[in-house]
């Protein structure tokens, strides 16, 4: 019976790490040139103006939805994360000029597989805002979100550390 009783006590407090799903430069969520990025609307979590041209998938997870357009992607990790990756900004309105979808809904991938291609310069030519928002969905159910400190990530570098509750 004590066992049951000290058990909420003695768990300990998972630590998450969301790696990078691009290379570029890191951005403030605050700073995207939207405001349904920039103050949170859709979730917590960091922009990154992309250095190459695709989006790998930033830990072991599950498909949740994979935008036909090819400008979004949300994913739910084997740790109990939601994500939403977002390429650029009104890019919808490409109607998936210059995206290449690699993934579908349902599908399970693994870290570092590649979901989606773009063309960057294309789309920067056409006018759009490559800024890619990387947002925690579920944000409120840990303890924090903490973005990296570096100014740079590489494809899976640490991007965002997650503490549980």
């Amino acid at each position: 019976m004590l066992d049951g009783l000290m058990m909420p006590f003695l768990r300990r407090q998972r630590d998450l790490v969301l790696a990078a799903p691009l290379a570029g430069a890191v951005v403030p969520l605050t700073s995207v040139r939207d405001e349904t990025f920039s103050t949170g609307i859709l979730g917590t979590g960091v922009a990154i103006q992309p250095a190459g041209e695709r989006v790998v998938a930033p830990a072991n997870a599950k498909i949740e939805a994979i935008f036909p357009t090819g400008h979004a992607v949300a994913l739910h990790t084997e740790d109990g994360l939601d994500i939403l990756i977002h390429l650029g900004l009104d890019t919808v309105g490409l109607r998936g000029k210059h995206f290449k979808v690699h993934a579908r809904p349902g599908e399970t991938v693994e870290r570092g597989a590649v979901l989606i291609e773009f063309e960057r310069a294309q789309i920067e030519a056409e006018g759009y805002d490559t800024i890619v928002p990387v947002l925690v969905r579920n944000a409120l159910e840990f303890s924090s979100l903490t973005p990296t400190e570096k100014r740079r990530v590489s494809e899976l570098d640490d991007l965002i550390y997650v503490r549980g509750r």
